[in-house]
């Protein structure tokens, strides 16, 4: 016969078996009906008063393409209290931090260090932003930083049911492709085949060009980010443009370290192929305005709403 703290310990196996397998259905739900309401966006909106984009300038193929209105002194110095360094408080919400954790994923053999926000099973979507050269996972996690871009998304992805993962990548070669790989597979089945989103900055771009070479990593992705990165001239060859996988660029204008023109060439190539894409061009921004200013609710919803 089974002892009474035996039994108490089953019992408190089952119970929080019940209320893992209770999170995750409430999870699904909440993307379900944000999803599938009557003229519902997937994302709830999350300070876009502050964060939606400004004028726009120009616009074409049914507003896939369009340059916005930017301006670095109302942009950095009026929205910053120390600019570039620190924003103002208006512009970020700290209670995200509860839910934030670092941690040494194992996978497959290959450890990744990530900053992660959001559940580790069971998320309703899951974005990943590789950070570009001489950057680790604090740069996308860094709250005060880029105008609050990333406290913006991680409240995102939190109130919505979702994971936000920034891993610290170790090489742009073929060993940061498969390490990024393996993350996108762990994302992809701790969610239960729900989307993820992979965003690369500047030399990241290198890490999304390569994923776009894996078919299996494709399969388990809901789009691709690119901003202020360089163009793929052999993508067509990919498993991800086989797979018509979505692509979102931004750029700055006067990005003097991958120029915007070469991009935007790309982008025209893809769009009159009728690729799934779409640019945002920041008028007079440079290489770092991308990631300060790229509307990540805009951008997640085109994801996710397809």
């Amino acid at each position: 016969m089974a002892s009474h703290g035996q039994n108490e310990g089953a019992d408190r196996v089952s119970m929080s078996t019940i209320v893992f397998s209770v999170q995750r259905l409430i999870g699904a739900l909440l993307f379900v009906g944000l999803a599938t309401s009557a003229g519902a966006e997937p994302l709830r909106p999350y300070k876009d008063a502050l964060f939606g984009y400004g004028r726009v300038l120009q616009e074409a193929d049914g507003g896939d393409f369009r340059i916005i209105d930017y301006q670095e002194l109302r942009d950095i110095n009026a929205r910053d209290q120390i600019p570039e360094r620190r924003v103002k408080r208006a512009y970020v919400s700290l209670g995200v931090k509860n839910a934030q954790v670092n941690e040494t994923l194992d996978l497959g053999g290959r450890t990744l260090d990530v900053t992660r926000v959001g559940p580790d099973r069971g998320a309703a979507f899951t974005v990943i932003f590789i950070h570009g050269r001489g950057g680790d996972r604090r740069l996308g996690a860094n709250d005060f930083s880029f105008g609050g871009n990333f406290n913006r998304l991680k409240n995102l992805a939190l109130a919505n049911g979702g994971t936000y993962y920034a891993p610290s990548v170790r090489s742009f070669d073929a060993a940061g492709v498969t390490d990024v790989a393996e993350l996108i597979r762990f994302a992809a089945k701790g969610s239960g085949g729900r989307p993820v989103i992979l965003s690369c900055a500047s030399m990241g771009s290198f890490i999304c060009w390569g994923i776009a070479r894996d078919k299996a990593a494709v399969a388990a992705l809901g789009g691709m980010m690119v901003m202020a990165g360089v163009a793929d001239p052999d993508f067509r060859r990919s498993a991800a443009y086989g797979a018509q996988l979505p692509l979102f660029f931004s750029h700055g204008s006067q990005d003097n370290v991958y120029p915007a023109e070469t991009q935007i060439t790309f982008y025209r190539a893809l769009k009159a192929k009728n690729y799934p894409a779409r640019f945002v061009l920041f008028e007079t921004g440079s290489h770092g305005t991308p990631v300060r200013m790229t509307d990540w609710r805009e951008a997640l919803n085109w994801f996710l709403d397809r």
